[in-house]
């Protein structure tokens, strides 16, 4: 079977979809900097600037770099920078299976074979936006780069040289700046990205003007990316790849649900219309509350269920979708719970709500709880105890599904062996294993080692839990009744089994 190709494709000996403006491979000047040529991009950005592409009002091509020595450069080139993306899931209670071949790619550039041709990119005056998804760890400082590496090692090094090139190629004009899209899941990519660039800039003492001209010409924008693209389907490849009657090595899935918040000057959006193709696209002024509203209601509906659903006997997110009873608990933990501390209009918190359960429910995603289960401690300080405050504080009164699921956070946690770096769990007679930092694990290592079986031994393992500082920030037993009503739930969960804890919990 042949591979996908422009030049198969001109040949005939591909058949592209109808919605594909093949007048458009190739022939789009580069207006595009993409640093990264991993699944989420293909998946959210460059599928987003080909949807402009098609419908006219952008007119412009990708050029991929990848940030990293070992990469898909070579895989990139040899499509031609063609890729088919499937986008699956349920929308409006509908199962959806969408196919779309991606042509906004024109190339890809490999910076550790050729350096100069990276760097001779900044001489397109057409260049005009710049994005990037390094991971997390990939917008930071790194004291190790220097201006006459060939790059630098760091992401920040390699822009900051390359935003360099450009102001010395067009003699600093301020109107060769670039819009700078970040998408690494770190908060105020945009603000931590600049101040590393400058700080470079500073220390490699490429002048003031140059500085100047980063501030000034230059729009580092701050965003919040949501989408789950589970990337190269593997398990499902070789139906897939007889439906398409080609074989494509870049192949990627994603689900249906897409918003990209972004925080910047408004007027930009005339540059890049993306609301106009009728993309979930958002600019603000202040990203704040949405990126609250992700963290509070999809990751928080997350941490507050899968401890309690997988004790229940559960093993994926879409199975909980399936159980009435896990099911119930979440949705009356995110109505009636998470909803009323958040700020945002009602109608938007219930859509977003709703579009959160339908992603929960994607039958095209196993997402297991074991794996959302990692560190959730952490998780559970940043995603569900906001909630619990500002409930409390809001309502005067405890939110019992929430407090129940701190309660399940303890159960879960039961374990009183250390083996191969994971607390080990039982569930119905079987082992599993709890990962979280060691000293975590420790910690309810010891306690569950010295309860005594009593109620009141429980109260004292609650009293000593809610009062990790380190963990939660502040000392929870000061919240008025918490502690008792964490250890009422949580002796109903050992003593008579998760179901009729559950089951109690919501009838009441």
């Amino acid at each position: 079977m042949e591979t996908l190709s422009r030049a198969r494709i001109e040949k005939g000996q591909i058949k592209i979809p109808e919605n594909v403006a093949a007048g458009t491979m190739g022939k789009l000047p580069e207006k595009v900097l993409q640093f990264g040529e991993g699944n989420f991009l293909r998946g959210f950005v460059d599928w987003m600037f080909n949807r402009m592409n098609h419908q006219g009002i952008f007119n412009g091509s990708i050029v991929v770099v990848q940030p990293i020595s070992q990469g898909m450069i070579p895989m990139i080139n040899e499509q031609n920078g063609l890729y088919t993306l499937l986008l699956r899931g349920i929308q409006n209670g509908e199962v959806v299976n969408n196919r779309e071949m991606i042509t906004a790619i024109s190339r890809g550039v490999n910076m550790y074979e050729d350096y100069r041709d990276y760097m001779k990119l900044a001489e397109n005056p057409e260049l005009r936006v710049i994005v990037s998804n390094t991971t997390e760890a990939g917008i930071a400082y790194n004291a190790e780069d220097r201006f006459e590496d060939a790059p630098p090692a760091s992401f920040p090094g390699k822009l900051t040289v390359f935003l360099h090139q450009r102001f010395k190629v067009f003699a600093g004009d301020m109107s060769k700046g670039f819009i700078i899209i970040p998408c690494e899941l770190i908060d105020r990519n945009g603000d931590n990205l600049k101040n590393i660039v400058l700080r470079l800039a500073k220390e490699w003492n490429l002048g003031s003007e140059f500085i100047n001209w980063i501030e000034k010409a230059n729009y580092f924008l701050n965003t919040l990316v949501d989408r789950i693209v589970t990337g190269y389907p593997r398990d499902e490849v070789q139906t897939i790849t007889e439906e398409l009657g080609y074989k494509d090595n870049l192949l990627d899935t994603g689900e249906i649900f897409h918003l990209w918040v972004i925080e910047g000057d408004k007027k930009l959006a005339e540059e890049l219309p993306f609301t106009k193709s009728g993309l979930n696209v958002i600019w603000t002024d202040d990203m704040t509350p949405y990126r609250t509203r992700k963290v509070r209601i999809l990751n928080g509906a997350h941490t507050m269920t899968v401890l309690a659903a997988y004790l229940y006997g559960l093993d994926t997110v879409k199975e909980c979708m399936d159980d009435k009873l896990i099911s119930t608990f979440m949705r009356k933990g995110i109505f009636d719970e998470i909803i009323p501390t958040l700020d945002l209009p009602e109608s938007e918190l219930a859509q977003f709500a709703k579009d959160v359960l339908e992603r929960f429910a994607n039958p095209f995603i196993k997402h297991y709880l074991l794996s959302i289960s990692l560190n959730s401690t952490s998780k559970f300080k940043t995603r569900v105890l906001p909630s619990i405050l500002e409930y409390v504080e809001r309502k005067k009164k405890l939110p019992k599904i929430l407090t129940f699921s701190l309660a399940a956070l303890f159960a879960f946690y039961k374990g009183s062996e250390v083996k191969e770096g994971a607390l080990i769990g039982t569930r119905n007679g079987s082992e599993y294993k709890i990962n979280d930092d060691m000293p975590v694990l420790e910690f309810f290592k010891q306690q569950w080692s010295d309860f005594d079986g009593t109620k009141e031994g429980l109260g004292l393992i609650v009293s000593k839990l809610l009062a990790k500082t380190d963990w939660w920030g502040r000392d929870l037993n000061e919240v008025k009744g918490f502690a008792e009503l964490v250890t009422e739930y949580l002796f109903e969960i050992l003593s008579f089994g998760i179901e009729k804890a559950l089951k109690d919990l919501i009838l009441d």
